[in-house]
């Protein structure tokens, strides 16, 4: 690794490198061109994707949503081991490629099946792996979690942005405009990271991001990561089954389609505003599971509320509020939890495991949501959200309570 990781240009304020800050600012930037594009789909797709596209159905449009996480969840492990033998730049360069092509795809489709391979295509640039496997290469171990910190929170503002920009933009320029818009930050992404991000000298397996073949049966028989897994599967299923009904339930309730992301720019402010006394509370070893378990419940509440109040536009907004809260506790505490449970030898291929059970969450969700609102309407994509929020919470209180950040014993 270049010396200057290791002796020179030190921040007195970060205690980073400046190779170390140009490597976090470069992959936050490629990775967030990425996610930006993915997820400002979601709040618009279903408002204007029948009269946009042949063929349409809710399931189909369902499908188109949630592809993205099928081929992400086959493809990035496979990916991260890829690297490991031709090199990360190459991969990364490759699937933003992929990513590009897909969005290319969708924006010049005129069917819904079109759409389904360009967002397929989307999610097949699973590069997420290798980022991270980059980052560990180009950062010293002592500023890795604050990478990984920033970084997280970086992509968790992205992820705010996305869903405020895709109704913001949608009205003006369409889904096809959507797609290009996303194409071309795919190109910028590419240029930034070419210039900006040199291969590591030597390529190591980096055991606390990296997962590993041979630790996955380990992984998968350990009760209390399985619980996590099934949690995030669960989260992200309802999190997109929920944009499959949820700008439709908007509009039906009286709202514009072009005023729905003034809806969003108050519901998230708001929920981030809130979650914060329960991420310092949870970071609290005597609070941590009672957090958890309450923001579990709140989906639940969120669910059942809507599935019988869903055509009052205040009800929406109020329910929505305590959506977005309860998923901002849990998306930011989720990993840290299984950070905590894994043994640290098995943390990469324990993380590894839990991003490949929130990708196929998101797939399930979309699946689910859109053949759900196709034979049954709104109404039965919000119960089955609840009763698989339902089946969680029963995981969520029967789960330990964490062991402490710093206790890295295994819990039995």
């Amino acid at each position: 690794m270049n010396k200057e990781t290791n002796h020179s240009n030190i921040d007195s304020n970060t205690g980073m490198t400046s190779l170390e800050r140009r490597a976090i600012a470069a992959l936050t930037a490629v990775f967030s061109v990425r996610m930006f594009g993915l997820f400002m789909i979601l709040p618009v797709f279903t408002l204007y994707a029948e009269d946009r596209y042949t063929g349409y159905t809710a399931t189909l449009a369902g499908l188109a949503i949630g592809i993205y996480g099928l081929t992400q969840a086959l493809l990035q492990i496979p990916f991260g081991m890829l690297s490991d033998r031709i090199g990360r730049k190459p991969v990364i360069i490759a699937g933003l490629i992929i990513f590009m092509l897909g969005s290319v795809i969708a924006a010049l489709s005129d069917s819904i099946l079109g759409v389904i391979l360009g967002r397929a295509l989307q999610g097949a640039g699973a590069i997420a792996a290798v980022v991270m496997a980059l980052m560990a290469d180009l950062t010293r171990e002592q500023q890795r979690a604050k990478a990984m910190a920033i970084f997280g929170a970086s992509i968790g503002l992205i992820f705010v942005l996305a869903l405020i920009a895709g109704p913001a933009l949608g009205h003006l320029v369409g889904l096809s405009g959507l797609f290009w818009m996303t194409a071309a930050l795919a190109l910028v992404g590419m240029a930034v990271f070419y210039f900006s991000i040199s291969e590591p000298a030597a390529l190591r397996f980096h055991q606390d991001t990296e997962a590993s073949p041979a630790q996955f049966s380990d992984v998968l028989e350990d009760r209390q990561l399985l619980r996590l897994d099934g949690g995030i599967f669960i989260l992200h299923l309802v999190l997109v089954a929920g944009w499959v009904v949820l700008p439709l339930t908007l509009r039906d309730a009286g709202l514009a389609a072009s005023d729905h992301w003034k809806v969003y720019v108050l519901v998230l402010l708001v929920s981030i505003i809130l979650m914060f006394p329960f991420i310092i509370a949870s970071g609290k070893q005597q609070y941590a599971k009672f957090v958890f378990v309450g923001a579990v419940f709140a989906l639940g509440v969120y669910q059942l509320t809507l599935a019988g109040y869903h055509e009052n536009l205040i009800t929406i907004v109020a329910m929505m509020v305590i959506f977005f809260t309860a998923f901002n506790i849990l998306e930011a505490n989720l990993p840290s939890l299984v950070s905590r449970f894994a043994p640290p030898e098995k943390k990469g291929t324990a993380l590894g495991v839990y991003s490949t059970s929130q990708f196929l969450g998101a797939f399930v969700g979309g699946l689910a949501g859109g053949w759900l609102l196709d034979g049954y309407g709104p109404q039965a994509v919000f119960l089955f959200c609840a009763a698989m929020t339902g089946v969680w919470f029963l995981f969520a209180v029967t789960m330990r309570n964490p062991p402490p950040p710093k206790d890295r014993e295994r819990i039995e």
